[in-house]
């Protein structure tokens, strides 16, 4: 930590030694001299964060000590200010999903949904493994002793509890922040189901992933079935996948499309993802859940429903301050991430 803060006050020391060159250059009044160092401590002060190196922000991502309260299977931090963490956290059961999962990930990010500071989210397993799937012995009771007098009536309140699983993964793509989930060991099960209704994808070299649903005698209803075609883009990998259940390693995974990058151990994988939240988080709140919304409308609709969607949707969004500051950094060749942007 003593070298992090003494690169950061060099870093500060220079940009501090180039600020007064430039003022005492640039012919600039006393009032705007005081309005740009005022500029520039607010400049230091946003970013500091954002300059500390992802791999010691990623070590402290992946050790959180337990659950945060209320939720009891999920472990949520802030690696940064505008990026949130949401961590599987039932490391001593494989991060198998029991009966309170399912609702505390629909909780989380309808929370995270409406929170103005979070821009970008990070999904990752603890201990060992992604998730080994459904806790089976915990869901038994929920699912395969269902309530009622006959079959009509079990069977709408199967079909209930049914969606109720589903919206648990539909959550995550609804949510307007964009979301990088990083996979190491194992994704089982409905981790599969999860995971496709993520963003971006990313695992280690030793992750394998497995459409498990048929080995226990059912087909894959909370979102395997829909969305892993369109991710892979395969139809006959698909099929294969899950009427074989057998495993896929990471090297095909990242040849099929499953997953978009592969490190070779889970620290690197995220440090990886908090640098892909952070460019995402660095750009226009307006513009990038803007684009995740209309990417995931055009996956489900024709090209020509998607041009009028986008264009229904940027007739107002166009008139964003957004744009300005964008192309202002454009211009001066600068980042995106160099400009503030205001929360949404």
């Amino acid at each position: 930590m003593r070298q992090i803060r003494g690169g950061w006050l060099h870093c500060r020391s220079q940009m501090t030694v180039h600020l007064t060159v430039f003022t005492k250059q640039s012919g600039l009044c006393r009032v705007q001299k005081a309005m740009l160092a005022m500029v520039f401590r607010s400049a230091v002060t946003r970013y500091k964060g954002l300059w500390l190196p992802s791999q010691t922000v990623a070590r402290a991502m992946s050790s959180s000590g337990g659950a945060t309260p209320p939720y009891t299977t999920l472990a949520i931090s802030r690696p940064t200010e505008s990026i949130t963490h949401v961590e599987l956290h039932r490391p001593e059961k494989r991060n198998a999903m029991n009966s309170a999962f399912w609702s505390e990930m629909v909780t989380c990010f309808n929370e995270l949904s409406e929170d103005p500071e979070c821009r970008a989210v990070v999904v990752s397993g603890a201990g060992k493994l992604f998730t080994a799937g459904i806790d089976l012995m915990d869901m038994m009771n929920n699912v395969l002793q269902p309530e009622g007098d006959d079959t009509a009536r079990i069977s709408w309140g199967l079909k209930k509890k049914i969606r109720k699983f589903q919206e648990t993964f539909s959550v995550i793509e609804k949510c307007p922040k964009p979301v990088v989930v990083a996979i190491h060991g194992a994704c089982v099960g409905a981790g599969v189901d999860m995971i496709t209704a993520c963003d971006i994808r990313l695992c280690t070299q030793d992750a394998w992933f497995q459409v498990k649903e048929v080995d226990i005698g059912l087909a894959a209803d909370v979102g395997t079935l829909q969305r892993l075609p369109k991710v892979i883009g395969s139809q006959s990998l698909v099929n294969e996948l899950a009427l074989t259940a057998r495993k896929m390693y990471a090297d095909e995974a990242k040849s099929s499309g499953l997953v978009s990058r592969v490190f070779a151990d889970k620290e690197a994988m995220m440090a990886g993802a908090l640098e892909i939240a952070g460019e995402i988080a660095g750009r226009s709140p307006v513009a990038v859940q803007g684009t995740k919304i209309n990417l995931i409308y055009a996956r489900n609709h024709s090209v020509a429903d998607g041009l009028d969607y986008i264009a229904t949707w940027n007739m107002s969004m166009l008139q964003t301050e957004d744009l300005m500051k964008s192309a202002q950094a454009a211009l001066e060749k600068k980042s995106p991430k160099t400009k503030t942007y205001s929360k949404l």
